[in-house]
């Protein structure tokens, strides 16, 4: 877990850095699946991040292609103080966590005797119970018709969003 709180720190910390919008999306997907990771390994079950992460990847796809479609050919640059930064915090984040990890452990300890007090399978009923279940399925239904309203406005023989002369 501490290791997943340093990687985050060290990824949130690169993010000045870089100045290409592909390696900026590439480093919020990373961040992106590390702190669905730190959530889900708070919580008894992963559903909330696993969604979480899920609805973040499909706006990374979207910013993906309008970022292929805008700067295409736009080359990476080397950072000088990036590769001079990068080794130390390799090695840091190496090193550091069995240091953590016994700083940290008795909170392990009491997180993980309340954990097995609590029924894994009482938060996950919450969702399929009357009230939320109608609720879940109009958002499904919901999206279910956007997309296929979508889908069915976009004139597919236009082509990309940048016209070629």
């Amino acid at each position: 877990m501490t290791t997943m709180f340093l990687y985050s720190i060290l990824n949130s910390l690169m993010l000045p850095l870089l100045n290409h919008p592909l390696s900026l999306g590439l480093l919020l997907l990373i961040q992106t699946i590390i702190i669905a990771m730190i959530s889900g390994s708070m919580n008894i079950t992963f559903w909330y991040s696993y969604i979480m992460m899920l609805i973040m990847i499909g706006g990374m796809l979207v910013l993906f292609m309008y970022m292929t479609n805008v700067a295409s050919n736009e080359k990476f640059k080397f950072s000088m103080f990036l590769s001079i930064l990068l080794p130390p915090s390799i090695i840091l984040s190496l090193l550091a966590p069995p240091l953590m990890d016994q700083w940290f452990m008795n909170s392990k300890t009491q997180i993980n005797e309340a954990t097995q007090t609590i029924n894994p399978l009482s938060s996950l009923n919450k969702f399929l119970n009357f009230p939320a279940i109608t609720l879940s399925t109009t958002l499904i239904i919901y999206l279910l018709i956007t997309m296929i309203i979508i889908i069915k406005i976009i004139d597919i023989k236009h082509g990309p969003l940048r016209h070629h002369n």
